[in-house]
């Protein structure tokens, strides 16, 4: 827990084309933390101090050149590009990057943040996540890095390495937590109106998502059909005669376009969906159960046992903070 009485002091690295919402959401998260009890104070710096154009054509005055920065520092937050590769490869960044984490506490990043982060070394020999879309390039080009397919960030150290976006807030209330405490952290996520600790890891959006767009259009129509009322009888004759297919044709479109079996992607969407559910309500397992397609709480605790080595009640309770349990 900080003293309330001296400011903790983040400095926030930006980069050419960024995207808006990595920088806005951890500074709204600080900005409504500081209403409730916390006490940050902020810079957002560039090379040069120059003005920085985000991916959405926005302009972001900041208020001084990395350059000039000097600690100590509480944390630094840096934001990575669009394309990675332009600011991982620019040898002063990196420079600077490198020299302002001398002086820092905590490390952190949001997105391809990171990729500056592992072209300074920070992330050598260390557990780090980015956004899904470049997981695989992180693995690639640092393979010192040990790349967090799946996390929405990772805590290695002093250093937090988050996933793409919107995950910039998670990152971010998990700092306030540290900070400040549960309390403080529990009530700007409820100002924000999002997770206190989101379900999942990135996969929770891809169940649907890294499924893509399958080119055959009954495939499609299907995994519409079972993401959007998981709740529903879902059983292969079930879609293959709403799909007008039969279930062995069916079974093989699923082999070929996704390689799981329909049955498979059926119970992956439900947990999914039964996760959601736990972390953001109160309803009884039972109600959990039905809405989420499992029709009772013995199926779904014993699906979630074999699925995630946790029962549906201890979950609900891991995600009532934002600390992951112990391994």
């Amino acid at each position: 827990m900080k003293d309330l009485r001296r400011p903790h002091r983040v400095v926030i690295v930006l980069f050419d084309h960024v995207q808006l919402l990595d920088v806005a959401g951890p500074l709204e998260v600080f900005t409504v933390a500081n209403e409730n009890g916390a006490h940050y104070e902020w810079i957002t710096v560039s090379p040069g101090g120059k003005e920085i154009r985000t991916t959405s054509g926005a302009r972001l005055a900041v208020d001084a050149a990395v350059e000039d920065v000097t600690g100590p520092i509480d944390t630094m937050i840096v934001h990575g590009p669009a394309k990675w590769r332009v600011a991982a490869s620019d040898t002063d960044y990196v420079s600077l990057v490198t020299r302002l984490s001398r002086s820092s506490d905590r490390v952190a990043s949001v997105c391809t943040g990171a990729f500056p982060l592992a072209a300074a070394g920070l992330l050598d020999g260390l557990r780090a996540a980015t956004h899904w879309r470049w997981a695989a390039d992180l693995a690639a080009h640092f393979p010192t890095v040990k790349v967090d397919t799946d996390s929405i960030f990772v805590r290695d150290g002093n250093v937090i390495t988050s996933a793409g976006v919107t995950a910039g807030i998670d990152l971010a209330l998990s700092l306030v937590e540290e900070d400040y405490g549960p309390e403080t952290a529990r009530a700007t996520a409820k100002y924000l109106v999002v997770f206190m600790a989101r379900p999942g890891g990135q996969s929770q959006f891809s169940v649907r998502l890294a499924a893509g767009r399958p080119r055959n259009d009954v495939v499609r129509r299907v995994l519409d059909a079972v993401t959007a009322a998981p709740e529903a009888d879902h059983s292969r004759e079930a879609l293959a005669g709403r799909a007008g297919v039969s279930v062995r044709h069916l079974a093989r479109l699923f082999h070929t376009e996704l390689g799981t079996t329909v049955a498979r992607y059926v119970e992956r969407i439900r947990v999914e969906t039964a996760k959601g559910l736990l972390e953001s309500g109160n309803d009884t397992l039972d109600l959990v159960a039905r809405r989420s397609g499992f029709g009772s709480k013995e199926t779904m605790r014993r699906v979630f046992q074999h699925e995630l080595g946790v029962t549906p009640s201890i979950y609900r309770a891991r995600f009532r903070t934002t600390r992951a349990e112990p391994d």
